[in-house]
C-alpha cells in the first residue's frame, strides 16, 4: 500500500522485542529486569559515594550531588513507567468486549 508516495517497509512492522531463532531481540522481561538493574546500580552507586564523602575519603562533592541525583531521577522515571504499565493494565480490565 503506497499512502501520499511513501511506502512502508516491512522493518517497521516487525516487533523488535520478539524472539525467535532468526531475530537477535531481547524480550520484554530480560530488558524490564536489565532497567530495572540499572537504577538499582545507579542507587548503590550513590550511595558509595554518599558513605566515601561522609567518612572523609577523597571525594568530591560534586561527584556526590550529580549520582544521587542521577540516582533520583532514574528512580522517578521507573516509578512513572510502573505507574503508566498499571494503569494500562487497569484500562485494559476495563475494557468492554
Amino acid at each position: 500500500m503506497e499512502i501520499n508516495g511513501f511506502t512502508p517497509s516491512e522493518a517497521i512492522f516487525n516487533n523488535p522485542l520478539k524472539t525467535d531463532k532468526q531475530s537477535s531481540g531481547v524480550s520484554f522481561d530480560s530488558f524490564f529486569k536489565d532497567s530495572l538493574d540499572k537504577v538499582n546500580d545507579k542507587q548503590v552507586a550513590a550511595d558509595e559515594l554518599t558513605k566515601g564523602f561522609v567518612s572523609g575519603k577523597n571525594v568530591d562533592i560534586n561527584d556526590v550531588m550529580l549520582a544521587g541525583e542521577e540516582a533520583k531521577i532514574s528512580l522517578q522515571l521507573a516509578v512513572q513507567i510502573r505507574n503508566k504499565v498499571v494503569e494500562a493494565v487497569q484500562e485494559l480490565t476495563r475494557m468492554q468486549l
